[in-house]
């Protein structure tokens, strides 16, 4: 009963929400900014957050890290990311919203690029891709819409950890020129 209300709330909300900003491959050397969303269940996460710093840095983009944990914690259990810059469970509404203050510290940096590592299409991610307004959007599964520019597809016969994303990722960005 409360799936058909859910999905009606979630298109609601990524049609009041999205952004209306056009998108499209972008030279790096034009990118000032990005963002970039890791699930820290992916046991390479922290490879991946490196590497991205590490070609933020190189490339002089002023980058943010946006970490998905939607673990259940146990007792004794700490949170291994930034708690301002992590997305829990707690996080989202009934339908799965990320919560204000999430959306507008990822709206707030303003990025030229998004990139998701996330294998999935899940509402939280969809919404954040949604809104944001960065002017190239890249992602490993398509969303509705055609959100992504650049997609990133894992082989059919395995799927890739997002330090070998993130790699490839890299190396397919240093040629758009």
């Amino acid at each position: 009963m409360l799936e058909p209300v859910k999905d009606m709330l979630r298109r609601q909300s990524l049609k009041k929400n999205a952004s209306t900003e056009p998108t499209g491959f972008v030279p790096l050397d034009k990118i000032r900014s990005a963002v970039a969303f890791i699930d820290v269940e992916d046991t390479s996460f922290n490879e991946c957050k490196n590497t991205l710093l590490l070609f933020f840095r190189e490339h002089n983009i002023k980058g943010d890290i946006f970490f998905f944990d939607f673990r259940k914690l146990t007792e004794g259990e700490r949170l291994i990311t930034s708690i301002t810059t992590t997305i829990l469970k707690k996080d989202l509404n009934w339908f799965g919203k990320p919560s204000r203050e999430k959306v507008a510290l990822m709206l707030d940096g303003e990025p030229d690029l998004f990139i998701s590592l996330l294998p999935s299409n899940d509402f939280p991610l969809e919404f954040m891709a949604t809104a944001s307004r960065a002017h190239f959007k890249i992602g490993r599964v398509q969303l509705p819409g055609n959100t992504f520019d650049l997609v990133f597809k894992d082989p059919e016969d395995r799927r890739l950890s997002e330090a070998e994303v993130c790699k490839e990722l890299i190396k397919f960005m240093d040629k758009i020129r």
